[in-house]
């Protein structure tokens, strides 16, 4: 009796894994009630089962009416006076059960007259169970029965990277926060994730499961530096904002990398000295460097070209020039240096920058070294701290980086992680022994198509090669149309929350398989935190509504109604210091 009751069609074309179904005229409703449960008949995403001998198979509805009847099935065939159910729909298969045992993917194949039957809470049951509760995670519940949980596959969403896309107001930064808090929960003594967050939105999520770095850190947070030295040439010298010949500039570059080679000899740092170049993360002192260039340009020469016309003496450590002797006119001396380079500009631009304070993250700290190029702490150090401290999560907070170099320094970070990931593979804190999962929250500013930045070359190499070594990838976005198509496709699991634009969907629709996207035709009218799951993290694609987390991410921007309300607390004084802080480049008055 059961089994006639869920009996809902029977199967009139089948192709490859796509199998048309017309419903029985029995069929008065699209709800029928069975047990006291409502069920909803050819919805889009919802499933259908096809009772093969001891198996079922499991069918996803992808289409529902006129669109769903075969192009080679005549209408003339069907005397549609003697019908009254005349609806069609498409199912594409996606899974077998056998016994209580659900598999992803079908050994056998229906044919015509095969019947089609609704897909109980009991079935429901043996498709979202099973999982095994040492490697998934619990992100919420199934939309089309929130009492059952849904489950991800936590080695696969990993290994096999992901992605996690939806518009602004979507939930997106929800379902992320989500996703990082159940993975913490696990409490894997060994777990190691390391999130890129340019907007500062995840330092309260995680509470005390996180490390939060941090430029101009809080009273909980952690100071974030990144050397310069550690910059590749290219990265280092778009930084500074005078231009250089392409001469000019394997003249810096070669300086560099004699400055390197003498600070690698002084720090004791074992490695050959034909291995040393310009991207080398090798310490040296940029007030050095800086001073030998702009004083190589600065000098003059008496009648002998030998002696210096030095009038006072500078302070490297403070950035401070020689001052030489004007040049004299036509052939009296004092003689300029005919070997300079032309780049006092370019230096003078260096200059400023390192004067900035909103550049001290890579100018100043522990990790730079004195005028001899000698260190007090070297990237080992910096690694330690981010990827072998005693909490599960690390997350980098970018909001205080300049949006000019944002690219260039995130970019350099994740090369930094990745390279020393990759030469340590075979160690014990090396990815093949204990993987790293990078979450890069804002993804198209790393991955935007068709750039040849260091962002999009690494994140590039880590999509197609870091599965070998242990680094796994998830990219969150709200505009994946911006994003290099070839790595999106290397994303095993897509995560879809609400996506209104129609080229960001087609991206999306790309990157699932060809009998589910029309599935992505949902995207517009999904619920607020409500998701579309699909690929190797889940048994079957899934309609998941997320949990909410109490500690939601918030956003960086100010709140407008509630700032406005405050009372008017201005003074002239106040803009003389604004005015102030402006000219010497710095965010707040130094404590006298």
């Amino acid at each position: 009796m059961q089994k006639k009751q869920t009996e809902v069609g029977e199967i009139i074309s089948v192709s490859g894994n796509i199998i048309t179904v017309q419903l029985l005229d029995s069929i008065k409703s699209n709800m029928p009630v069975i047990n006291g449960i409502v069920y909803r008949i050819g919805q889009i995403g919802s499933f259908l089962k096809v009772p093969l001998g001891y198996a079922n198979l499991y069918g996803i509805v992808t289409q529902i009416g006129a669109s769903a009847i075969p192009d080679r099935l005549k209408l003339d065939d069907f005397d549609f006076s003697k019908q009254t159910n005349r609806q069609f729909l498409n199912l594409a298969l996606i899974g077998e059960q056998n016994g209580r045992k659900f598999e992803r993917g079908v050994f056998q194949s229906p044919t015509t007259g095969d019947k089609v039957h609704l897909v109980t809470i009991d079935d429901l049951d043996v498709i979202y169970g099973g999982y095994n509760e040492d490697n998934s995670i619990t992100v919420g519940s199934i939309s089309i029965s929130e009492s059952l949980n849904a489950k991800i596959d936590l080695d696969k969403l990993v290994s096999r990277h992901c992605a996690v896309l939806g518009s602004t107001g979507s939930g997106k930064s929800n379902a992320v926060g989500v996703l990082l808090k159940s993975i913490a929960d696990k409490e894997f003594p060994n777990s190691r994730i390391l999130v890129f967050d340019p907007h500062g939105e995840y330092n309260s999520v995680l509470n005390n499961k996180s490390v939060v770095y941090k430029i101009r850190a809080n009273k909980d947070e952690k100071e974030l530096f990144v050397p310069y030295w550690a910059l590749p040439f290219n990265e280092l010298t778009s930084i500074f904002s005078g231009n250089l010949s392409d001469s000019n500039k394997e003249y810096f570059r070669t300086k560099i990398e004699e400055a390197k080679r003498e600070a690698a000899i002084v720090n004791n740092i074992k490695i050959e000295k034909e291995l040393i170049t310009a991207d080398s993360p090798i310490p040296f002192s940029r007030q050095k460097l800086w001073f030998d260039l702009d004083d190589f340009e600065r000098q003059t020469f008496k009648r002998d070209k030998t002696t210096l016309c030095l009038i006072n003496k500078g302070n490297p450590s403070k950035m401070i020039s020689n001052v030489y002797e004007s040049p004299g006119i036509g052939s009296s001396e004092p003689y300029m240096n005919n070997a300079r380079k032309g780049i006092l500009g370019f230096l003078d631009s260096v200059r400023l920058k390192l004067k900035d304070s909103t550049y001290d993250f890579l100018f100043k700290g522990d990790y730079i070294p004195d005028l001899e190029g000698k260190i007090n702490m070297d990237i080992d150090n910096l690694l330690y701290e981010w990827l072998g401290n005693e909490k599960s999560v690390t997350i980098l907070d970018l909001s205080g980086i300049p949006i000019d170099i944002m690219t260039s320094i995130s970019g350099t970070l994740l090369k930094i992680i990745y390279d020393a990931l990759f030469w340590g593979q075979n160690l014990s804190n090396g990815g093949k022994e204990q993987p790293l999962f990078i979450v890069l929250e804002e993804a198209h500013n790393y991955l935007k198509a068709g750039d040849n930045s260091i962002s999009s070359k690494t994140v590039q190499a880590i999509a197609k090669e870091g599965r070998k070594y242990g680094v796994g990838l998830a990219l969150v976005t709200q505009r994946p149309s911006e994003l290099d198509e070839t790595v999106l496709s290397q994303c095993g699991t897509i995560i879809a929350l609400r996506m209104n634009n129609s080229k960001d969907r087609s991206f999306i629709r790309s990157a699932m398989q060809d009998e589910l996207q029309t599935m992505v035709d949902l995207l517009p009218s999904l619920r607020t935190g409500e998701g579309i799951i699909s690929g190797e993290g889940v048994r079957i694609p899934s309609r998941v509504k997320f949990y909410k987390l109490t500690d939601a991410p918030k956003g960086s921007d100010p709140k407008v109604s509630e700032k406005w309300k405050l009372e008017k607390k201005q003074s002239k004084e106040n803009y003389n210091t604004l005015l102030s802080l402006w000219r010497n480049q710095k965010l707040k008055e130094e404590q006298k």
